[in-house]
């Protein structure tokens, strides 16, 4: 595995001609560029995240393999979308716990497609056993899920976005002081970001920053699924 170096404009060129092109016809012979300009500088930077992600906590995992690790694979499943364009025309890498077994666990994330990028942390569509221990907690803790919720240094770089319910979770009342964090069907915040910022040399260390300053959000999330932080 290649040492990270960055991330280059190649990579968001590459990106760019791939959703003008997404068929086979094109990609069977843009292959090898996909791993030199995607694939090989994502899992170096798979690698690079994963000697510090215990900055952030011990148990979210960085595995930079080609398939079933952190970095999504580049096909699509198209079986139930009208959409059969068969290539991703983004980067998508998760940092998730190691006890969460897919996208729906609580992780870090980042994304990055031909026009723009941004950093995700959260759960994003929990199962509904995950969802009502959030809400149990948020109900039993307020106060601290609003510390969690509010902490000056996440906020100054996340907002919180997803789905929510039009009318309040079963057992809870309308006029609870948290019905909108008691709604939600997606515990996810989003911090946009640049090419720029992809392309900076110490992007590496900004989204380490980004995904510290998320630690008092996700180690609530964390704890109320029942995993350690």
């Amino acid at each position: 595995m290649s040492h990270f170096t960055g991330f280059t404009p190649e990579l968001f060129q590459f990106l760019h001609e791939l959703s003008e092109n997404n068929v086979k016809s094109w990609w069977e012979p843009n292959k090898q560029r996909y791993e030199d300009v995607v694939r090989s500088p994502a899992l170096a930077f798979i690698t690079a995240m994963g000697e510090r992600l215990h900055e952030v906590s011990p148990h979210y995992t960085a595995i930079a393999k080609k398939s079933g690790g952190s970095m999504m694979r580049p096909f699509r499943d198209t079986r139930f979308s009208k959409d059969k364009t068969p290539y991703k025309t983004n980067v998508g890498i998760q940092f998730r716990h190691k006890a969460g077994k897919d996208v729906h666990a609580a992780g870090l994330y980042v994304h990055i497609d031909p026009d723009q990028a941004f950093l995700a942390t959260g759960m994003w569509h929990p199962e509904s056993s995950a969802l009502k221990a959030i809400r149990e907690r948020i109900d039993e803790e307020p106060k601290r899920w609003t510390r969690a919720r509010d902490d000056k240094g996440f906020r100054a770089k996340f907002e919180l976005q997803g789905e929510s319910l039009k009318r309040p979770p079963r057992g809870y009342d309308k006029e609870h002081p948290l019905i909108e964090d008691l709604k939600r069907k997606d515990h996810i915040a989003v911090m946009d970001l640049t090419i720029d910022d992809v392309l900076d040399i110490g992007f590496l260390d900004d989204v380490l920053d980004a995904f510290k300053a998320a630690k008092p959000y996700m180690r609530f999330l964390t704890e109320a699924v029942g995993q350690e932080f």
